[in-house]
């Protein structure tokens, strides 16, 4: 059974945009969080901030060594988002189904 406050903390850490940017920077692979602010007009503590939102929702991981604190995505934070949508997809898909074979039905009738 899907925890419906994990999704939503979740929609809620990727939601932010600066923060969707990152875990899209974070997609091509781990980075330090120096890398992950340098495209950002924000102050090195706000993207930390941001980091440690998507840490706690379970999408991003970090570790540090010496001074350098290194990023990555977590393939399991992300899981139980995605079978939230592929559960909703494939809701819609059978009624889309169920729908277009009653309208074939029916083509099939006027004919």
């Amino acid at each position: 059974m899907l925890n419906y406050s994990d999704i939503g903390e979740s929609l809620r850490a990727i939601a932010d945009p600066t923060r969707g940017m990152i875990v899209d920077q974070l997609c091509r692979g781990p980075a330090t969080v120096s890398e992950l602010a340098a495209p950002f007009a924000l102050t090195f503590a706000a993207v930390v901030q941001h980091i440690q939102v998507l840490e706690h929702a379970g999408i991003v991981v970090s570790q540090k060594v010496g001074r350098v604190r290194t990023c990555r995505l977590e393939p399991k934070g992300l899981a139980p988002l995605a079978k939230w949508i592929e559960q909703r997809r494939t809701m819609v898909e059978r009624q889309l189904d169920r729908l277009a074979a009653y309208l074939n039905e029916e083509d099939a009738k006027d004919t």
